[in-house]
This record gives structure tokens, C-alpha cells and sequence, in this order.
């Protein structure tokens, strides 16, 4: 195939524009979470800020690897497969973050749970979303060729 998505064209783009429309979703999220947690909300905006930068990187690196595994591309297991495992690291980058700028790790441990649960779904949904936009998303591999036996062949 002349433009193969995962030799990168066009896939790079794709998990960029990924990682940014869900940081977008992740930031609200996390800064709701600090500020019923905290019940700061300068400390949850430094939580949700910094989160901005350091996320979207690992969410990058997070879609790079997943391009490489090339199981069921359209399968709702994928998606929720992609959705946990992206979670374990999110939710550990938003621990550390929290343990950063309060100090505290009640809030540390509180707000990564919290948001362990609402994070799983709403990056599920994300995904969901993104498999309805066309542009540079991973396909089903076509069938093999069938190969016609000669007792098959049609005179």
C-alpha cells in the first residue's frame, strides 16, 4: 500500500491530535477532582496545569506503542484494553503530581482513585470517537488472497 498509516503517515499527526483533544477532557477531569479534593483551587489548577505538559507527552508515547500492536484495530476490547493501561500510567503521573504541589498524600492517593474511575470511561468514549474520524486510523488487516484451486477454476 502506497500510504501506510503505520509507516507513519499520517499516524503521527493522528496521535498528536489524539493526545491533545483527550488532554483537553484529562485536564477538566483532574482539575474538578483537585478542587472537590483540595477544595484549593490553586492547587488544582497547578495539579491540572502541569498535567497539560507532561501528559500529552506520555499520551503520545502511550499511542506510539499501541500503533505497534496491531490486534483488532476496530474491537471495543482494544479500546478498553488501551483505556486501563493508559489509566495505570495516568493516574501514577497525576499521583506524583499531586505529592509535587501539596505536599500531601491524602490528596495524592485520593485524587489519582478518583479519577482512576471516571477517567477509565471517559477515555473509552474518547477512543469510540476517535475511531468515527477517518483520517490516518489503523484499519483491519484485508483477508488473505483466496487462491482458486484448479478443480474451482471457471471455464
Amino acid at each position: 500500500m502506497p500510504w501506510d498509516i503505520r509507516k507513519g503517515h499520517g499516524g503521527r499527526a493522528r496521535s498528536l491530535a489524539k493526545a491533545v483533544s483527550w488532554r483537553i477532557v484529562g485536564t477538566i477531569d483532574t482539575f474538578i477532582w483537585g478542587l472537590l479534593i483540595t477544595k484549593q483551587a490553586a492547587a488544582a489548577g497547578s495539579i491540572a496545569g502541569a498535567e497539560v505538559f507532561t501528559k500529552i507527552f506520555v499520551f503520545y508515547l502511550h499511542e506510539r506503542v499501541w500503533r505497534l500492536i496491531l490486534w483488532a484495530p476496530n474491537a471495543h476490547l482494544r479500546s478498553l484494553a488501551k483505556a486501563v493501561s493508559w489509566r495505570f500510567v495516568g493516574s501514577l503521573d497525576t499521583f506524583i503530581l499531586t505529592m509535587i504541589f501539596t505536599g500531601r498524600l491524602k490528596y495524592a492517593i485520593s485524587i489519582a482513585s478518583a479519577e482512576a474511575l471516571t477517567k477509565i470511561v471517559l477515555f473509552y468514549l474518547h477512543e469510540r470517537a476517535w475511531r468515527l474520524v477517518r483520517w490516518g486510523r489503523l484499519e483491519e488487516p484485508p483477508p488473505p488472497p483466496s487462491v482458486a484451486l484448479p478443480s474451482e477454476a471457471v471455464p
